[in-house]
């Protein structure tokens, strides 16, 4: 798993690394384009809205959000890639931040019609990923939606036969979503899909209503 550093030394070649996986199909950012999409779909419901990005990155997604007069804060753990995101969004508010220690104060006093994450979350373990979660339903005014884009498998033999078919390149210290695994431990949410983009992402939207 990559630490903050890791990820400063890789900001500049993040974005074409993830193309790359992309172009190729292959693990672990096949299908991240229309995942994209559909988080920014979701997030385009309401204009001007307010909208919390956890792990934004270089602020590919969030920027097209920004540009369309959506109030943007951000959370990311890499002070390079939030110097490659400000460039982009110079008057979000962006934040350097570890989510393995919750949210910070700033955060938990606001509420967000859409809080978004893309290819983040795994960074938490299970156990710290539903506690994680559950405070993010908080934060949503009414009829917000969470929206989760990520490295996601419906079911545990899914999740086996990817890592199977990508050994070379699996990263054994991440944590992927196991829908069938996670959506019991998860009752706080009165509404949630899923929907398998490829074989190794998928995007899971949670509201309260």
């Amino acid at each position: 798993m990559l630490t903050n550093q890791g990820f400063n030394l890789w900001a500049n070649q993040y974005d074409q690394t993830v193309q790359l996986s992309e172009d190729n199909k292959t693990y672990p950012f096949a299908g991240y384009n229309e995942i994209l999409n559909i988080v920014f779909n979701v997030a385009m419901r309401q204009p001007q809205s307010s909208i919390l990005d956890i792990g934004f990155g270089t602020g590919v997604l969030t920027s097209q959000l920004y540009e369309q007069g959506h109030l943007i804060d951000g959370l990311d753990f890499s002070s390079e890639m939030i110097t490659l995101a400000r460039k982009k969004m110079p008057d979000a508010n962006l934040i350097e931040w570890d989510i393995s220690k919750g949210l910070p104060e700033s955060i938990k006093a606001k509420k967000y019609d859409s809080i978004i994450s893309t290819y983040a979350l795994h960074h938490l373990t299970d156990e710290e990923k539903v506690p994680f979660i559950q405070s993010l339903l908080l934060r949503l005014n009414d009829n917000g939606k969470i929206v989760i884009g990520d490295i996601a498998f419906q079911t545990r033999a899914a999740h086996n036969q990817c890592r199977d078919r990508s050994k070379e390149f699996w990263d054994e210290d991440e944590f992927y979503f196991v829908l069938e695994e996670l959506k019991p431990r998860m009752a706080d949410f009165s509404h949630s899909t899923f929907t398998q983009v490829s074989h190794c992402g998928g995007v899971m939207v949670l509201s309260k209503s």
